[in-house]
């Protein structure tokens, strides 16, 4: 059931990026630069929810670092400590890939000014 919730979550984000158009962006394509296609569009906007993703991981992980499980069922130990971070990495996905915390529209706009040549 678990692998089954991945695919609609990558489903989900595809809508997305047609979701932030260049205009709302504050692009309009016609900035001097050559516009961008729809897959450099998309690997932006990727890569506008991969740091995000990365930025909620980071805010998370303090919280999981003061969680002791030396005395749960499962007894922590080296093992649960190396698997920790992967656990924190992949919430911090899911928050993300669920709308997060709206950083990713921000970095997004600034990613795709950047690219096609506005800064401002």
């Amino acid at each position: 059931m678990a692998g089954s919730i991945m695919p609609a979550v990558a489903a989900a984000s595809v809508p997305v990026v047609r979701a932030l158009p260049r205009a709302a962006a504050g692009v309009s394509g016609t900035t001097g630069g050559a516009p961008l296609d729809d897959a450099q569009t998309a690997k932006i906007w990727k890569a506008a929810q991969d740091f995000e993703a990365s930025a909620i991981g980071q805010f998370l992980a303090p919280m999981f670092d003061t969680v002791d499980t030396a005395n749960g069922a499962f007894g922590g130990g080296s093992a649960e400590e190396a698997w920790k971070p992967m656990l924190v990495d992949a919430i911090g996905k899911q928050i993300a890939a669920q709308g997060g915390f709206g950083l990713a529209a921000p970095i997004y706009a600034a990613l795709l000014r950047v690219q096609e040549g506005k800064r401002t």
